[in-house]
């Protein structure tokens, strides 16, 4: 029988194999010896991408995989800028040998043999060979348990500890588990540290890895099958002391000029306390404190209660965690007491700060804005946030692009001539406070909530658009940010107010006479879309991700939503205005606007889905998904302007402007209700490093292809006089769709710093569904901020 420490997992075999040897010839070393291939064979059980990762003998950075296609390398051969070549180092290939029979080690292949061989196949240009005999894995029978204590805080414990073990499943006896499955040094590790972790989490604070030893035993006829008891020495059983909070102001210095000991039984038992200092200028209640800790003062130790109160702390978002820990001065907590007291040394951020922003922006032309943020940190002093925004915008649109996006009057011309400048502002109000307000309030202590937050914004804006003025745009929203993991976060809008107050021209109205006729059934209709409106939402929306939310080079994000619309509105006009009677508008509130509020009721899904697999360490490949589904109900019979699906754009289909794509093949100066209630679409693009550190960002090469469009719902009803489906070519059907997707493809490049990513896309649209497939030779320029997906 042989253990496994806690420091390292290992196996003493007696009759170990020999060191292993490199049959390479000698090679005079030169700094010119250069490596072109690096290869692995007898690999049957790990792939070549495991390996590669874990050995430092490396080639030049290949584009997308593709062996010795290294254009970076070559570039730096002929014009001496790019990537410098990898030069061949043998103490490294012998260092590499051994790493690939530890990891093969640790993976149950005890006989595993390594070797080497090294091939000048040009004039100093190398093919390093990884040569690998795996032999047999061994596998692991059983795992047994021994030296479990008795808990005292709960009953049941032991029942949990084994139900929570990695290696649960067939049971031999109370301790003991059939497993028959490959050795897994890692997972051996990780039931280690599991053990640990529940140790620590009912109140045996002090076991650290010494405290858990796997021994392994090989079968006597079958050497390759092994046994392994984790044998437990949990130490003594401790509980929470006091706990001692300092909070300093912005600057950190002075005295701590207030007090407070705490011994409400809420936060202590009886016997201890909370004791708080903080300074005047910190502008904090100290009940906000005592709210953040998971524990209470003389409570069984626990951990996982220990380190929710340090992210709690963290999640307030007012304040920096200077210092936490178990000891007054930052060492190991002193175990040879049985109470370990806590320590929290906390600094708020300063209260006031202004920001300010200049941006550019392209709609239908180019433009650039300037934004103005004032942010009061603690408000009140129990971590509320206000934020009070002004942001206003020019944008600058051509006599070309407003010639292609205005109708035809009767003779067939153009309506609009020269060139315009279009504007808008709005001003913005946010209050956020770290917990949850009514009506989710009873949900604040819930144990599938890590931490949540409260919002409430209000804003208001006005623009001047082409044609027609929004003379004032009122939002209100109530939202509830659930945060249930480091993964895993829940978004409700509980109230999600709108009131579009516009303006349309009478050139507007002229240009759709001219268009569609006087009495047209389109003429009311776009009519409808751009009256003063009033939309409330209630939508839950669920967010999964594991990925860099910038780089975006690994993991996923997923986001799924489904929301109601327009049941505020018609409550009011049910019961409120008209008792018993359904008008189909309303008043304006509060006088906002003079014009009676049209309102409509919908539901309506999406879901979007974003993978990122990398292809090599310098390559990645991206995919997106998206679906989107709205239909009107009750006696509405269209969805809000504002809540429907669009496409085109630097961050959606790109080739084609933000909103100009669709519905289905309608021409864009045929558009009769824009915006659609039926959304697919589908997006790559695979991302290459050719160029690092320049201008102090990585320089990627982009090549994407998106494809999609929106089309009209079965609820976008649209007959004429004559009973022709006005809408047909736009509306969604399961047998033509496919025809009417809508694909652009191109090149890019990314630059990417730390904390942001540039991005330039030039794109071809592969299928035009005025022109066809591969008909339309124009090039699309877009530009944005951060990925595009």
């Amino acid at each position: 029988m042989f253990c496994i420490t806690a420091a390292e997992i290992s196996v003493a075999q007696s009759g170990q194999n020999q060191n292993d040897s490199s049959n390479s010839e000698e090679v005079q070393e030169s700094s010119d010896q250069v490596v072109r291939l690096v290869r692995f064979t007898g690999n049957d059980n790990v792939s070549n991408r495991s390996l590669s990762t874990l050995v430092r003998t490396r080639n030049n950075r290949e584009f997308l995989g593709i062996p010795r296609f290294t254009p970076w390398y070559y570039i730096h051969q002929l014009v001496g800028v790019g990537e410098s070549p990898t030069l061949l180092d043998r103490e490294t290939v012998a260092s590499d040998m051994e790493r690939i029979r530890l990891y093969y080690e640790n993976m149950g292949y005890f006989d595993t043999r390594v070797d080497t061989t090294i091939i000048e196949y040009r004039p100093n240009r190398f093919e390093v060979s990884f040569i690998i005999e795996e032999g047999r894995p061994s596998r692991l029978r059983s795992v047994s348990y021994t030296g479990l204590p008795d808990f005292r805080t709960e009953e049941n414990l032991k029942e949990d500890f084994f139900s929570e073990s990695l290696y649960s499943g067939n049971s031999e006896n109370d301790s003991t588990f059939s497993v028959n499955e490959q050795y897994n040094a890692q997972k051996l590790r990780q039931e280690q540290s599991r053990i640990i972790d529940f140790l620590k989490n009912h109140g045996f604070a002090a076991a650290q890895r010494d405290s858990v030893r796997a021994l392994i035993k090989r079968d006597e006829d079958d050497t390759y099958t092994m046994d392994v008891l984790y044998s437990i020495r949990p130490g003594d059983f401790y509980t929470f002391g006091d706990v001692h909070i300092k909070l300093a102001g912005p600057d950190g210095n002075g005295m701590y000029e207030e007090s407070l000991t705490e011994i409400d039984p809420q936060f202590v038992k009886e016997g201890f306390s909370v004791n708080m200092e903080k300074q005047i200028n910190a502008n904090t209640k100290f009940d906000l404190l005592t709210e953040q800790l998971q524990f209470r003062a003389g409570d069984t130790f626990d951990q996982s209660a220990y380190l929710r109160s340090v992210n709690s702390y963290q999640n307030l978002g007012m304040l920096l965690i200077n210092r936490f820990g178990l000891s007054a001065d930052g060492s190991l907590p002193d175990y040879s007491q049985e109470q370990i007291p806590v320590y929290f040394d906390l600094q708020t951020l300063p209260k006031h700060s202004i920001r300010t922003e200049i941006f550019g922006m392209r709609r239908y032309g180019f433009g650039t804005g300037i934004g103005l943020n004032y942010n009061n940190n603690n408000l009140l002093g129990r971590a509320e946030n206000l934020t009070v925004a002004l942001n206003t915008n020019l944008e600058f649109v051509t006599s070309n692009t407003l010639n292609e996006i205005s109708p035809r009057d009767e003779d067939g011309n153009r309506t609009t001539t020269g060139s315009a400048i279009f504007q808008s502002y709005e001003f913005r109000v946010e209050y956020a406070l770290p917990r949850l307000n009514w009506p989710l309030s009873p949900l604040s202590d819930a144990a599938w909530i890590e931490s949540a937050r409260t919002r409430y914004s209000l804003s208001y804006s006005q623009s001047n658009q082409l044609f027609f003025d929004i003379n004032s745009d009122v939002r209100f929203n109530l939202r509830y940010e659930l945060r249930h993991s480091r993964r895993f976060q829940s978004l409700i809008d509980m109230f999600e107010l709108d009131v579009v107050d516009t303006d349309p021209s009478s050139q507007f109205r002229q240009n759709l006479i001219n268009e569609f006729g006087e009495n047209s059934i389109e003429l009311l209709r776009i009519e409808e879309d751009f009256r003063p409106q009033f939309s409330s939402v209630i939508r839950y929306t669920f967010r999964a991700q594991n990925t860099n939310i910038i780089k975006r080079n690994y993991g996923y994000f997923s986001e799924y939503s489904v929301a109601l619309g327009g049941n505020i509105p018609y409550l009011i006009d049910r019961y409120l205005v008209t008792p018993g009677d359904i008008e189909g508008t309303l008043p304006s509130p509060l006088n906002i606007s003079s014009n009676s509020l049209a309102y409509s009721r919908f539901f309506k899904l999406s879901a979007d889905y974003r993978r990122y697999i990398s292809l090599s360490p310098d390559a990645v490949a991206a995919f997106r998904l998206f679906g989107g589904y709205a239909h009107p109900i009750g006696q509405s019979d269209n969805i809000p302007l504002n809540r429907r699906f669009f496409a085109g754009g630097s961050n959606d289909i790109r080739g084609w402007s933000p909103f100009r794509l669709g519905p289905g093949s309608i021409p864009p100066d045929e558009v009769t209700i824009p915006g659609g209630e039926v959304k697919l679409a589908a997006f790559t693009e695979i991302r290459q490093t050719f160029m690092k550190n320049v201008l102090s960002a990585d320089w990627y090469l982009a090549w994407h292809t998106d494809a999609g469009n929106v089309w009209y719902g079965p609820g976008n009803t649209f007959i004429d006089e004559q009973d022709t489906d006005l809408l047909r070519d736009g509306r969604f059907r399961l047998n033509e769709f496919y025809n009417q997707v809508a694909v652009g493809s191109g090149l890019g490049i990314r630059l990417d710093w730390e904390f942001i990513v540039a991005r330039f896309d030039f794109t071809f649209r592969a299928h035009d569904l005025e022109q066809g497939w591969f008909n339309n030779r124009q090039m699309y320029f877009s530009f944005g901020i951060g990925h595009s997906f």
